[in-house]
């Protein structure tokens, strides 16, 4: 479903995974395997991984570490009149948002770690300016799940604020601003 919004006689139509306000460094990269086989979703977070050849940077799924988030999702251009149609999972390639940014996404836990974890699901509550972290699952998040589950690697470092929250008017999606 397209939203169309009225900003002063300029229709945006609001139909995509993540839509970007300012865009910082945006690169074209291999993705492993996994995301070849799952795709993703436009404002995943993703990580450096090693790939079938070592020597070439790849990307992988975040699992609570930021690397940059996919700027597109893999089947976001999935209607026949652009030229990017089926290009990311047929070359193996995404576009890796590395650079400081404001961005509308879809790609956000909409509820705690110990609840998806355990039961029952209990809302996440976002306020403007708190810090983001990228969850387990790649997706932007309130709640540093590096440290939650215990993880060596924790605790995370923030990569973004709450820039809008999530309602109507933006199809409920989060406002967020990148840092790195």
């Amino acid at each position: 479903m397209a939203l169309t919004i009225d900003f002063g006689g300029i229709d945006l139509i609001r139909g995509r995974d993540c839509v970007v306000f300012s865009k910082g460094d945006a690169y074209s990269m291999p993705v492993s395997a996994a995301m070849l086989s799952g795709g993703w979703v436009g404002g995943q977070g993703a990580q450096w991984t090693t790939y079938s050849n070592p020597d070439r940077p790849t990307l992988t799924y975040s699992a609570g570490l930021f690397g940059g988030f996919m700027l597109w999702g893999s089947n976001e251009a999935a209607d026949q009149y652009t030229a990017f149609t089926g290009q990311p999972l047929y070359y193996g390639y995404g576009v890796l948002m590395a650079g400081r940014a404001i961005i509308s996404t879809i790609a956000y836990e909409q509820y705690t770690y110990a609840s998806r974890i355990s039961g029952p699901l209990v809302p996440l509550v976002y306020t403007s300016n708190a810090p983001l972290f990228m969850s387990l699952r790649g997706y932007w998040s309130i709640e540093n799940e590096l440290t939650l589950s215990g993880s060596p690697l924790a605790p995370a470092l923030p990569c973004g604020v709450v820039a809008q929250l999530p309602k109507a008017v933006n199809e409920f999606r989060l406002g967020v601003q990148t840092k790195l």
